[in-house]
């Protein structure tokens, strides 16, 4: 099974490292990455007023996204002043701060008794439990931030 923050994660990192790649401009992908840049920026934004659905690894995804396609708009978006800051945790540090990992696991616990509530099939919410438990505890084992000066 491939976990989602691992692979967002890698490709941000790919796209920061020194590999060398074509400039955005002269890459095939930046319209494609811009375009799934700014949806990821927009399924962050109403996450933001959602209790159930995630903000910053939307974000997270816009960043890796950004990254590749215009460096103009992945540093916009470390620099923002709501989703900078959690950004910059995790793209240094790898980080997720205590309110945040709580924020996660409680939606995700939500999310499960929703499908659990829902489902027709037992399957169904033992699958989604299984899945929602993994990501659990990589959120859950991930380093608090450095404290800022």
């Amino acid at each position: 099974m491939i976990d989602p923050a691992m692979l967002i994660d890698f490709i941000y990192h790919r796209a920061m490292s020194g590999v060398p790649n074509p400039t955005p401009q002269e890459s095939v992908w930046r319209l494609p990455l811009l375009a799934a840049g700014w949806l990821f920026v927009g399924l962050g934004i109403v996450g933001a007023f959602l209790p159930v659905m995630p903000t910053t690894i939307f974000m997270i995804a816009a960043l890796a996204c950004f990254a590749k396609a215009s460096p103009r708009l992945a540093r916009w978006l470390l620099d923002h002043p709501r989703f900078g800051p959690p950004l910059r945790a995790w793209t240094e540090e790898g980080a997720i701060s205590k309110k945040s990992k709580r924020l996660a696991v409680a939606a995700m616990a939500v999310s499960w008794g929703i499908v659990a509530a829902t489902a027709h099939n037992i399957l169904v919410p033992v699958g989604v439990g299984a899945v929602l438990v993994i990501v659990a505890i990589y959120v859950a084992t991930r380093p608090l931030p450095a404290a800022r000066e």
